[in-house]
């Protein structure tokens, strides 16, 4: 048994030397996208009804539901005769896909705009989402979700989520159908999503070799001359194209930090210039003690007081130095300052100083 597993674990290791190694793929879909073919942003104004006195009692909200109610073909005296409370005027979202469709349905987000303190449990009536140009291109309604509860009792409050807001599935349907042109006469244009000149010329160069003539007119983007034989199906075209792969390129070097959560990242291809890092913890605590200061048990004179202690203790942790040497990679970065047992909040702080320094050889991002 032991010469049978020897002999498959020889047969692993040639195997695996005679496998090629092959660069990190990308698909030119995933890293581009079509000039002119983008998602269009909806907006409307509606009330949801149906709160278990959760809405709220803005004048704005009563006036709605009056005209509403009009629309409706009822008639109220005074808008006192809605009971407040029980509705919220709210402002819906969505994004419309491109190429939708007439009767394609949506998401859409619910959010209020007044006093209202939760949407749970509501339903949003029939509301008109129009794109900038002010045409109406969906309609919305349905019950809102709004992912957990909020519940207040005897001036305690429990919330699981954010209940002003949320969302409907499929809540809005497209009532007229969204058109986009692909590329004009003479071609189509492909738009980086992160520019990049080194990326551009790749493109253009993988394209030119193996489907159509094209040219990277900057880092962001890549003109395609489309040939005779597609013109008249220039979805087969795309389908193509879009499929491609090509090499990737390396990335910006790059250091990423979050100060509020203490969450860093680097870049794999971040740099080092010769650089020592010191590292060293004072930590002050101060005690309080509280005691009570009374006269003796015969004195005639004396009043009874509190008295405060304080003892300051000032510890300092012994600093060490760490010396990084000169073009010093990601991994030995962070070997280096784990050796020295920095926390992220410490780390945050090193990076800023050898950004300064002039050692680290990346750009620093704080967000």
């Amino acid at each position: 048994m032991k010469r049978i597993v020897w002999i498959l674990t020889l047969l692993m290791l040639i195997n695996a030397s005679y496998m090629p190694v092959y660069a990190n793929k990308v698909r030119i879909k995933d890293i581009t996208h079509v000039d002119g073919i983008r998602e269009n942003q909806l907006v409307g104004y509606g009330v949801v009804v149906g709160l278990p006195g959760t809405g709220d009692n803005s004048r704005s909200t009563q006036i709605t539901n009056v005209s509403l109610l009009k629309n409706l073909g009822t008639v109220i005296d005074s808008p006192n005769d809605i009971k407040k409370g029980n509705t919220a005027a709210v402002i819906v979202t969505a994004m419309a896909p491109p190429f939708a469709r007439n009767g394609d349905s949506i998401d859409v987000t619910v959010s209020s705009m007044a006093d209202a303190s939760s949407l749970e449990g509501g339903i949003l009536i029939q509301t008109h989402m129009m794109a900038p140009n002010g045409e109406v291109v969906a309609v919305a309604q349905g019950p809102i979700s709004v992912g957990g509860t909020s519940v207040a009792a005897g001036g305690s409050s429990v919330r699981t989520t954010i209940v002003t807001s949320g969302r409907i599935p499929s809540g809005a349907i497209i009532e007229r159908d969204i058109t986009s042109s692909i590329g004009d006469d003479k071609g189509l244009k492909l738009v980086l999503h992160k520019p990049d000149f080194t990326m551009a010329a790749r493109i253009a160069d993988v394209v030119n070799e193996r489907l159509a003539p094209a040219k990277a007119l900057d880092g962001s983007a890549v003109k395609i001359h489309i040939p005779e034989n597609f013109n008249d199906n220039r979805i087969k075209f795309l389908s193509i194209l879009e499929n491609i792969t090509l090499n990737s390129t390396d990335s910006i070097a790059k250091v990423v930090i979050n100060e509020r959560t203490g969450t860093i990242v680097i870049g794999n291809n971040v740099k080092l210039l010769p650089a020592a890092v010191a590292h060293g913890n004072l930590s002050v605590t101060v005690k309080t003690t509280n005691e009570i200061s009374q006269p003796g048990d015969f004195a005639t004179i004396g009043t009874t007081m509190p008295v405060s202690n304080s003892e300051i203790e000032v510890i300092e942790a012994q600093g060490r130095l760490v010396e990084v040497p000169a073009n010093a990679n990601l991994s030995e970065l962070v070997r280096a300052l784990n050796s020295i047992g920095v926390t992220p909040y410490d780390l945050i702080s090193i990076l800023q100083a050898l950004k300064a320094a002039g050692s680290l050889q990346a750009k620093l991002e704080i967000i």
